[in-house]
């Protein structure tokens, strides 16, 4: 499902250039946020947190 997505998203970029431009200004803006990037970052850690981690 996630490799359908991707293939998704770069026909999309294909069809559409100037999508690369707004694609990079928005991942620009999220990144330039530290507490979102921080969040970000806990969603994707924490599956793989051992469970003592976690509680």
């Amino acid at each position: 499902m996630r490799w359908l997505l991707v293939g998704a998203l770069l026909a999309l970029l294909l069809l559409f250039p100037q999508l690369l431009t707004v694609v990079g200004a928005v991942v620009v803006a999220i990144l330039s946020k530290p507490v979102l990037v921080a969040f970000g970052l806990g969603l994707a850690v924490r599956p793989y947190l051992p469970r003592r981690w976690t509680r």
